[in-house]
């Protein structure tokens, strides 16, 4: 079947899956994207105007249309009802706007967090990146719609949750694919930074984790390989000066070749992150073979099995003591171990899943409509 796929913040997480189920489905899946230059915010209030028209303008009658959350779906379904009335829609939310963490001294703007609502309300399927996102989302409309005096409308909430699906993303993880380096007896431990420097990453209380490791005079070295908006920060750079007797690398890694070679050469990847909807980095860090050190919160425990969370979850006033203690226990496991837990999540056993999830859709929605 024929599926139109719109991404309105084509980039990150949402163009990998966005792009790598479009490479390997046994359907015939079109893109129609937007760059994620023009930022999110303008793609959530005025992509549905431009996309609408992009649509209408193309080549094909799709069987199901996909978008992502940062489509204003209902304005969407308005402005090209005529050319895709009788065509399922499903929404695939990475994140969303009711519960996503705010930097200091922000208010949320309820505009967006309407647009998820409205979106969910005129979709025929609200698919979800996992499990934690589902309910985090579902639990937080009560709340949203609650604020309004009147015509709360309260009895959407288990419509929405009705037609609510969790289909966990696929990775490109063949990429990633390359020999282990060899390693000298001796050597201290790499811990991995992969995330992105930003506020909801918490970069600033890693390294005052490690802050105390040193103190410890426990001997560590350092890859910082998440995407950084602005280098030249201040804090970045002092980050950098600070542990630069330390630093294995520093930096966004120019190819998927050169993360991977990175990934390779860690032994501990931690985060510290108070916004994780699923976790695409962590797993990818555990294919090349990083142990885990990880919140006790937010998607995290639902990626590692429960008997290892005692050791690789943590609470936030732990961190310090897990840390120290990850740095004796990660050759407890080889490598080989930690990639078991990343490779379900491989493309090439999700693409099929996807296929059949979608397929089953199509086939459901017009018996739904017909009722």
């Amino acid at each position: 079947m024929d599926i139109l796929w719109i991404d309105p913040f084509h980039g990150g997480s949402h163009a990998a899956v966005a792009a790598g189920y479009a490479a390997r489905s046994s359907h015939r899946v079109h893109l129609l994207t937007l760059a994620q230059a023009g930022g999110w915010r303008w793609r959530m209030r005025g992509g549905a105007v431009t996309l609408a028209r992009m649509a209408r303008e193309l080549q094909v009658s799709p069987d199901l249309i996909v978008t992502s959350d940062m489509l204003d779906l209902a304005t969407f379904r308005a402005l090209s009802g005529g050319q895709f009335r009788d065509v399922p829609v499903a929404i695939y939310f990475h994140e969303n706007q009711l519960t996503y963490p705010l930097p200091p001294g922000r208010r949320r703007d309820l505009s967006f967090a309407w647009i998820n609502y409205t979106s969910a309300l005129a979709a025929d399927a609200v698919i979800f990146n996992s499990a934690f996102h589902r309910r985090d989302f579902l639990a937080a409309l009560p709340d949203l719609l609650g604020r309004f005096h009147d015509y709360q409308e309260l009895e959407t909430i288990p419509a929405i949750t009705a037609k609510s699906y969790v289909l966990t993303p696929g990775i490109d993880l063949t990429s990633l694919d390359q020999p282990a380096p060899l390693r000298s007896a001796g050597e201290p431990p790499v811990i991995l930074w992969n995330a992105r420097w930003e506020y909801d990453k918490q970069p600033e209380r890693f390294f005052r984790a490690l802050e105390h490791v040193a103190a410890q005079g426990t001997r560590f070295r350092l890859i910082v390989a998440g995407e950084h908006i602005d280098p030249g920060a201040p804090e970045f750079r002092a980050a950098r000066e600070r542990w630069a007797a330390r630093i294995v690398h520093w930096g966004y890694a120019p190819s998927r070749a050169a993360y991977a070679g990175l990934l390779q050469r860690a032994d501990l990847v931690v985060s510290t992150a108070i916004q994780e909807f699923f976790g695409i980095a962590v797993l990818e860090a555990l294919y090349c073979g990083c142990a885990p050190l990880l919140p006790n919160r937010l998607n995290y425990p639902d990626l590692l099995p429960p008997d290892l969370h005692a050791t690789t979850l943590y609470g936030d006033a732990q961190l310090e003591a897990a840390l120290l203690a990850a740095l004796t226990w990660i050759h407890a496991h080889n490598r080989a171990y930690w990639r078991t837990f990343a490779e379900p999540y491989r493309w090439e056993v999700r693409s099929p899943q996807y296929d059949r999830f979608f397929g089953d859709l199509v086939a459901a929605v017009p018996k739904i409509q017909a009722e």
